[in-house]
């Protein structure tokens, strides 16, 4: 069956202002640092020196209280999950050249939304001055696959022509400072525009299947911070460690394979693979579950830390700003969302515009842009 080519037309990035270097733990939260050892990291991210491939490529980053993160972005007490998402909707806007008028239905994952609500949609789309349908997505870290094979399926049926896809992750909000899950978690937005395309490109196959086995590797607790004001803060499970040890390369060889079957196409003919890294390691989990080269896909987690449902999104935009995407490329996405679900997608990469770059990390203007760049590109 020949698909209509359907597919990302433009994409956008944006991140808060503020960047914490792992300095700003080690002169704030020195006994933290000291004790990583004792506290979540310790929990998430256990090797028991077995042979599977988790915990050899979990092994190196043992010794590092920051687990390979270098920096993290967090939101300033006068920004928000949704001035992000405006932001990069309004970029990718532009990016596109289209008017707010133009889009005839908005996909929204907001996790997690300073108000009690499923997700900011309706907001965003009264800030934006959107008159078409906005609706709430959600599947934690796979949230933009799903968008995304939502907005290719209404668009194949004539449903919709242009659909609006916006994400955020606010981690650093429900992430206790003094829990050494902030050191792994950061902050972003992204948008792209789903519409028609040229012949053969856009999306050819998808495969996505529920992480039911993860249930429990995170949960939300509602406390108390030092000021009394009541707090939701994500926890790590206490058998995070064995459910991804059991279950990383299981998802990742199943969503991929079988994106890889309903495209019709072979591993080797993939031109670049976009997996989420949640951790420093986790592309080469991917790479080494797959059999695949290290130098055909990208590893933003030094930079960004864990940004959740935001890094398909980040993860295209830094390959095609940097050349190692280009029209006609074929493209593999990768993501695995704890408690929700896995999701892989093949795709032929279009003439896709890309929104305005984001600030460097601050840890490029201290060396040379083009070595690290390529580093984080080829691992």
């Amino acid at each position: 069956m020949i698909l209509q080519p359907v597919g990302i037309r433009a994409i956008a990035l944006n991140f808060p202002r503020t960047i914490r270097t792992n300095d700003y733990y080690r002169n704030n939260f020195p006994q933290m640092v000291a004790e990583a050892e004792q506290k979540t990291l310790a929990r998430l991210f256990v090797t028991d020196n077995s042979t599977d491939i988790w915990s050899q490529e979990v092994a190196p980053y043992m010794s590092d209280p920051f687990r390979g993160t270098v920096e993290r972005r967090v939101v300033s007490p006068d920004e928000t999950s949704l001035s992000l998402e405006y932001q990069a909707a309004i970029d990718v806007l532009q990016a596109a050249k289209l008017q707010p008028e133009d889009i005839d239905l908005m996909l929204v994952t907001s996790l997690f939304p300073e108000q009690v609500t499923p997700g900011n949609a309706a907001f965003l789309a009264g800030k934006l001055g959107l008159s078409s349908a906005a609706w709430n997505i959600e599947s934690t870290c796979t949230s933009v696959l799903v968008s995304l094979q939502t907005a290719c399926s209404l668009v194949r049926t004539g449903e919709y022509r242009n659909v609006l896809v916006v994400v955020s992750s606010t981690y650093s909000r429900y992430t206790d400072e003094n829990d050494t899950l902030a050191f792994l978690s950061g902050d972003a937005a992204g948008a792209f525009i789903v519409g028609e395309l040229q012949p053969n490109q856009g999306i050819l196959g998808t495969k996505i299947a529920n992480t039911a086995a993860t249930c429990g590797a995170f949960y939300n607790e509602f406390t108390t911070d030092e000021q009394g004001n009541i707090r939701m803060f994500i926890r790590g499970g206490k058998g995070a460690s064995k459910m991804f040890n059991e279950t990383t390369v299981k998802f990742i060889r199943l969503c991929c394979h079988g994106a890889i079957a309903a495209a019709d196409v072979s591993l080797d003919q993939i031109d670049f693979f976009a997996f989420n890294t949640p951790s420093a390691w986790y592309s080469q989990v991917c790479t080494r579950a797959l059999g695949i080269n290290p130098e055909r896909t990208i590893n933003l987690n030094p930079f960004y830390a864990n940004i959740g449902p935001t890094f398909p999104v980040a993860n295209l935009y830094h390959a095609a700003q940097a050349g190692k995407i280009r029209e006609n490329d074929l493209v593999l996405v990768y993501t695995m969302g704890s408690s929700s679900n896995a999701g892989a997608s093949v795709m032929r990469w279009g003439d896709v515009a890309l929104g305005t770059p984001p600030a460097p990390p601050l840890s490029l203007s201290l060396h040379n842009q083009k070595i690290l760049i390529s580093s984080a590109l080829s691992h």
